[in-house]
């Protein structure tokens, strides 16, 4: 097996998250007088699936949201991403994380022990239209440039797929399958949020046209 991939015990990773909270609460305190923010945990972090491979050194990691209040478009989208990246890399010491690191997608910062990544986090930084779609923040890194982008409409009814299968009691079968895709997987650029996805519209498609 090129991966073992399991489980992270919630008694484990759960005073994990309290202390990014913490964080991530000092940073909303931070930047208060520019903007607000809301945040939420999504894909597999939203479900408490929370993985790490024991044989690699990458540890397991979350996923949040950071959505911006910023309706009168008082600052750009490289402006807000920079005021928080300053923001985080401004306490992130105080918790044991490394400097951000800035990505096409993500801000991610990490705890390591050595070259060891004990826990990381990816955070990426929406906003919610009207309409009910979401735009992110899309860092161009060949022109060095910030641009707000739409996320896929399929996100949103990925998460409206996902809470079927959590409120008809398929949650289990979901994770089954969602381990499996990790542990199998031999693509090194095929991404979590993607299995994740694939393991929510493999539950529900085998279950919701019985219902």
């Amino acid at each position: 097996m090129q991966h073992d991939f399991q489980f992270v015990p919630k008694t484990e990773w759960l005073p994990v998250r309290k202390e990014l909270e913490k964080l991530i609460n000092d940073v909303q305190n931070d930047v208060r007088n520019e903007f607000t923010f809301s945040f939420t945990y999504v894909g597999s972090s939203g479900r408490n699936m929370v993985t790490r491979d024991l044989k690699s050194n990458v540890g397991y990691d979350f996923d949040v949201n950071i959505h911006i209040n910023d309706d009168e478009e008082n600052y750009s989208a490289g402006q807000i991403k920079h005021i928080l990246m300053n923001a985080f890399n401004k306490f992130a010491h105080q918790y044991g994380y490394d400097y951000c690191e800035d990505s096409t997608r993500v801000i991610t910062f990490k705890k390591k022990y050595y070259s060891t990544i004990i826990h990381s986090c990816d955070i990426c930084i929406v906003f919610d239209c009207n309409d009910g779609r979401q735009q992110f923040i899309y860092f161009d890194k060949i022109q060095n440039s910030y641009d707000w982008k739409y996320l896929p409409v399929s996100n949103k009814t990925l998460e409206e797929h996902a809470n079927w299968i959590s409120h008809n009691g398929f949650l289990a079968e979901m994770k089954d399958i969602y381990l499996r895709k990790k542990n199998e997987n031999d693509d090194p650029t095929k991404k979590s949020r993607s299995m994740y996805a694939e393991s929510v519209n493999e539950v529900y498609m085998r279950h919701h046209k019985n219902k």
